[in-house]
């Protein structure tokens, strides 16, 4: 790594940078769990067809990232960062058209945008997070990442049901289906345009930022042997098994995030309870918990790999808890009502909530185990591992297949295979965490 005109003062001013869009990205890309119940009621949807957002948002990670990878080895990390923000904005302008017609397709063609952009973003800033500082003290970097992106979690879901719900009685369906057909479409239609303002406020904000990252005092930072003409070789990268293994194993993690942020609030209105927008906020809150964890105890008191087991086990017993719990169980009502949640929430809910702290640790755990050793392979690594993302296109549309046969609660039973995983990966890495390889 060619880290020579970095020093201790520049770190710290690139960390604070990549930490603030981490926060955009983090709001723009939780938005979706109060989104998709709100599209549900505006466009009519069945549960997967709303679930399509998911499928969309994060499919772009898939189909773009390889290209993108090609992309940022010839722009490097800064102006990749700043391009991948103005495409953002750019999908944000495109929610203006969709909120004035309702047509369900514009929509997931504007989140498709913004998951470009955001897949630039992210195989920039994710590697380059790695390689700024210390292998070691890598995930805690990743954490302190991660603490902004999901305190922007808390934040989206809060701010977007005060924008776009006020003064609006009600968006259940058995409203809808009260009143006549005119009435109907004037109210979906004028729920629908109050998603002009919020999108055109991030639109702005999204240009202002990459126009701020271009003429940062952002410094590049190089693997060894990087060749901004070289080829992506993926073929290449998957000789490497902590990368292989690695990738797969981000697959179903980030499968497990996105089902825990994004249905909880869908669960939520399935089970009629109210203010069921804001319960994204249950699972950031949680994941922010695991992040201040990750930054305390690692490495200090807490190897990476252990970390990453504690994540897999943990949570297998909490999904194991959503399955078995009953939906009128409300013990923790009275805790819940010193935080000002006056509307009773189900102790299944905060379990699946709770399923933030379990995932909080792994994707910090995963990049600098993944790379470990990649060398000039580390962009081709990098856009393997945001490829995997698209587990959250793949895993919570077939958990919302799934709730269509069997009751929703159960569903979750799809997040056990993965935490599974997650643990075999991190017992892999404690048996071989003296070697740059990994012994499958």
């Amino acid at each position: 790594m060619n880290n020579k005109s970095i020093d201790k003062n520049s770190n710290l001013v690139s960390i604070a940078i990549i930490a603030g869009l981490f926060f955009i990205f983090g709001f723009v890309t939780w938005l979706n769990g109060a989104l998709i119940p709100l599209l549900q009621t505006v466009c009519q949807l069945t549960a997967p067809q709303a679930y399509l957002v998911t499928v969309t948002f994060y499919i772009a990670y898939t189909i773009t990232a390889i290209p993108v990878s090609s992309v940022l080895n010839k722009t490097g990390y800064k102006r990749g960062m700043s391009l991948g923000l103005f495409i953002m904005a750019v999908g944000s302008v495109l929610f203006i058209p969709a909120a004035h017609t309702r047509i369900y397709p514009l929509f997931l063609f504007a989140l498709f945008v913004m998951g470009t952009g955001l897949t630039l973003l992210q195989t920039a800033s994710n590697p380059y997070i790695v390689l700024i500082g210390s292998e070691k003290s890598a995930a805690v970097r990743i954490s302190l990442m991660g603490l902004l992106n999901k305190g922007a979690g808390i934040l989206a879901p809060i701010l977007f049901t005060t924008i776009v719900f006020s003064g609006v009685s009600s968006i259940s369906t058995e409203h809808f289906n009260s009143i006549p057909l005119a009435q109907k479409l004037s109210e979906l239609s004028s729920l629908s345009s109050k998603l002009i303002d919020l999108y055109s406020v991030m639109a702005a904000v999204l240009v202002a930022l990459a126009l701020c990252i271009s003429i940062s005092p952002l410094p590049e930072v190089e693997t060894h042997d990087q060749d901004k003409n070289e080829k992506v070789d993926w073929k290449k990268a998957l000789k490497y098994p902590q990368l292989t293994l690695g990738v797969i194993t981000l697959f179903f993690y980030v499968g497990a995030e996105v089902i825990a942020g994004d249905t909880i609030g869908l669960f939520g209105k399935q089970l009629g309870l109210a203010n069921y927008t804001e319960f994204t906020a249950f699972t950031m809150f949680f994941m922010v918990a695991g992040y201040i964890i990750g930054m305390i105890f690692i490495p200090k008191l807490l190897s990476q790999e252990k970390a990453l087991l504690g994540s897999g086990v943990f949570g297998i017993v909490i999904t194991v808890a959503i399955l078995i719990m009953s939906n009128h169980s409300h013990l923790s009502a009275p805790l819940l009502a010193k935080f000002g949640f006056t509307h009773p929430v189900p102790d299944v809910i905060l379990m699946v909530g709770l399923l933030g702290l379990a995932n909080a640790l792994v994707w910090p755990a995963i990049w600098p185990l993944a790379l470990r050793g990649l060398g000039k392979y580390v962009n081709t690594g990098s856009a393997m591992l945001i490829m995997a993302i698209s587990g959250g296109a793949i895993l919570p549309y077939l958990y919302g297949l799934l709730g269509n046969l069997i009751l929703p609660q159960y569903a979750y039973v799809i997040l056990i295979p993965g935490y599974l995983l997650i643990a075999y990966y991190a017992v892999l890495n404690i048996r071989n965490n003296k070697s740059n390889t990994l012994k499958i």
